[in-house]
Formats: structure tokens, C-alpha cells, sequence
């Protein structure tokens, strides 16, 4: 059988014209290099080399097969390559999964742009998706990476890295009595009926502190869809801080929460075991450039313009 070997050792007699010189090359002995051309003559029951006491050259049979043996060489040579840059991380593919509100935040892009410019020739694919479905798709590998809003209930074996952190603000009609106060207690809230988004907790957190139990009249799913719900009802809705920024609708003002604010995180999840080195080194990307943005004081918020 004809193996590798050989062909390297073809190649540098082609090239040398030289058993010797190519023996030299390869690091082997004259009489070890005769024998590899040997043995691939007879393999191929043909005459590769013309060989007198002057000269060597290559018969028209062995000019062609040069042609397919540095062709065959060459991609060893990318298939090799290709093996240790995925080893590294440098290629390969990622399904990365968030919730809207890290694309919002300016977190999503922050990491997305950075990896991208680390390792160009990684695929990443990214989608929005219902946090409901993040943590089984995690577990069957239809997602590698997921950018949540804990809290978040995820099958053994799936670990989350907080990677930003903001505070919870009120959303409310702007024609409403809260939007003129400087900041809201959250026991001013028990009479109202809340819009939900994915994530409840913001909004049950107030309800403790006011010591009520909030009264959902809508869970529409998206941010943008909840502020907009917001903006056509008397309803009031308990959102990150990043959609001060971010979600600019009409009708709709935001007030911060009066006390201790209450934050709200963001955080990548992946599976603990984790094998593919590109996916790995996203992980440890994100590490490195983690960071805790915590949204402004009372007065702060309020100096800035808010639809109205």
C-alpha cells in the first residue's frame, strides 16, 4: 500500500533529480530513498524515474504523476493546517442564541465585534430567541452560546457567567400621574396593572418591596412590544435600564425605581463541558471583558429626555 512516505520521497527525487541531494533533504539514507521509489514502481507497475551513472530524470509517466502528488501534497498540507487551526479556535462554527435586551444593552455587539475581529474565519450564527426555548436547545446542542436574563431554570450540566449588570426602571404612559415624580416607590404601584416581558422577576421584586402582588394584565414577550403596550394602555412595565436608551416610543416615559435600586443581570450561558475550541474561546472572551453597568441615580435619569 502506498502511503505518504512515499509520496514526500518522490516529490524531493523529482525536484532534486538527485537521489543523494534528496536523501540529504529528507534526512534519510541514499540506499532508504532508493528503496521508497522501489517500492511505489511496483506498486504502480510503472517507471517513474530514468535513471543512468550521470543523470536522473523523470519518465513522461513520472511528470505526471508529480503533478498529482503535489497536488495530493498540498492538500495534506491544508488538511493538517485546518486541524490545528480549529484545535486553536481559529475556525469553525458557533450558534449563538440572546434575548433582545443584550442586544439593547450594546453587549451582544460589544462581544460579537471583538470575537469576530480575533477569529475572522469562525462562523457565528446569531439569532434572537424566547428564553423559554434557550435552555433545551443548549442541552440538545442546537445552541452553543445563549445571552440571558437570569433568573432562568437550565438542565444540569449548563453553566451561566454573569457578564453585565443595570438597574430596573419603571416604564409608564406619560399622560400618567408617575411620570411626573422624580422617582417611584414601588408601594405607589399597587393599584397598577403591570405588562410583563419574558422575564417576570423585575417585576415581582417590586411587588415584595411594595408588599403587593402585582396584577398582570399583559405578557406580550419583547421589550419592544411591552413598552409599546405601554404607550396605548394605562399600564405601567418594570424594564432594564437599557431601554432608556434604546426603546424610544411614543407616549411612554421612565421613571427610576425610588431606594435601593434593583438590578437586573445578563449572562452567557454554555455548556460546562464544553469541547469545540471556538466556542471556548468565545467563553473565555467574555471573561476577559466582562464588566458590571449599573444604570443612573434618581436625578440622573430624570435629565434626560424622555418621550412625551
Amino acid at each position: 500500500m502506498m502511503e505518504f512516505r512515499h509520496f514526500r520521497c518522490f516529490a524531493e527525487v523529482a525536484t532534486q533529480l538527485h537521489f543523494t541531494r534528496a536523501a540529504e533533504e529528507l534526512g534519510i539514507s541514499t540506499p532508504a530513498i532508493s528503496k521508497q521509489i522501489r517500492e511505489m514502481e511496483t506498486l504502480l507497475n510503472v517507471r517513474l524515474f530514468n535513471r543512468t551513472k550521470r543523470s536522473v530524470t523523470l519518465t513522461s509517466a513520472g511528470q505526471l504523476f508529480l503533478v498529482e502528488v503535489q497536488l495530493a501534497m498540498a492538500q495534506f498540507d491544508r488538511a493538517e493546517e485546518t486541524a490545528r487551526r480549529a484545535g486553536r479556535g481559529e475556525i469553525g462554527r458557533i450558534e449563538l442564541g440572546y434575548v433582545a435586551s443584550a442586544a439593547f444593552s450594546g453587549l451582544f455587539q460589544q462581544q460579537l465585534s471583538r470575537y469576530r475581529e480575533a477569529y475572522p474565519a469562525v462562523q457565528v450564527n446569531s439569532r434572537e430567541i424566547s428564553m423559554r426555548a434557550m435552555p433545551e436547545m443548549l442541552e440538545a446542542g442546537a445552541l452553543d452560546l445563549a445571552f440571558v436574563r437570569p433568573p432562568i431554570n437550565f438542565p444540569p450540566g449548563i453553566d451561566a457567567m454573569a457578564v453585565l449588570r443595570e438597574n430596573y426602571v419603571v416604564a409608564v404612559p406619560t399622560n400618567s400621574r408617575f411620570a411626573d415624580l422624580t422617582a417611584i416607590r414601588a408601594a405607589d404601584l399597587a393599584t397598577s396593572n403591570f405588562i410583563v416581558p419574558e422575564q417576570v422577576e423585575g417585576t415581582l421584586a417590586v411587588g415584595r418591596r411594595g408588599k403587593f402582588t402585582p396584577r398582570i394584565s399583559a405578557a406580550p414577550g419583547g421589550l419592544v412590544a411591552v413598552i409599546a403596550a405601554v404607550s396605548i394602555s394605562q399600564d405601567v412595565a418594570i424594564v432594564p435600564y437599557s431601554a432608556v436608551d434604546h426603546i424610544r416610543i411614543p407616549g411612554v416615559t421612565y421613571r427610576p425605581l425610588a431606594g435601593k435600586p434593583i438590578e437586573t443581570e445578563i449572562a452567557l450561558t454554555y455548556r460546562r463541558h464544553e469541547r469545540a475550541p471556538a466556542v471556548r474561546a468565545f467563553i473565555e472572551q467574555v471573561k476577559l471583558l466582562s464588566k458590571d453597568v449599573v444604570g443612573p441615580a434618581a436625578n440622573s435619569i430624570n435629565s434626560r429626555k424622555t418621550q412625551r
